[in-house]
């Protein structure tokens, strides 16, 4: 059942990463002002931050449940590629969102080391890098 369980949070979490990037922000900036669009945006990139990061723990949850049950006790393998990629992910999503956001508003202002450009590319690079990672994971967990 943990499994099962696993391969739905994946699938949600790819999911809702590529409608955000390839549907609902595209949607915006092509059809309201860029200063509108990027609240919306941002307030999408916030809604998925914290939803991944929360589906990221239960996936963690789920595999040492999982590892319990196949050893038949507390011992069982810790850190596997499955984690490797939960662990990735969680990593594109503090160092995108948590750090660099709150550095755009100082940055279009034109203060800061990195301009507002800058951080907005390396940004986009990892919230890339968390799409291919959780498509992985989702791929990996799906074929079991």
């Amino acid at each position: 059942m943990p499994r099962r369980i696993a391969v739905m949070l994946a699938g949600i979490w790819s999911g809702g990463l590529l409608t955000i990037a390839a549907v609902a922000a595209p949607a915006a900036f092509a059809h309201a002002t860029s200063d509108v669009a990027g609240r919306i945006a941002g307030r999408m990139f916030s809604i998925e931050a914290h939803t991944g990061l929360a589906i990221a723990v239960a996936l963690i949850l789920l595999h040492r449940i999982e590892a319990r049950q196949e050893t038949g006790g507390p011992s069982g393998p810790l850190f596997n590629a499955d984690l490797m990629l939960v662990f990735g992910a969680i990593f594109c999503t503090v160092a995108g969102y948590f750090a660099l956001q709150p550095m755009m508003p100082a940055a279009r202002a034109g203060e800061g080391a990195l301009s507002f450009g800058a951080l907005h590319v390396i940004s986009v690079g990892f919230f890339a890098l968390k799409c291919l990672l959780v498509l992985a994971l989702t791929w990996r967990l799906s074929a079991r």
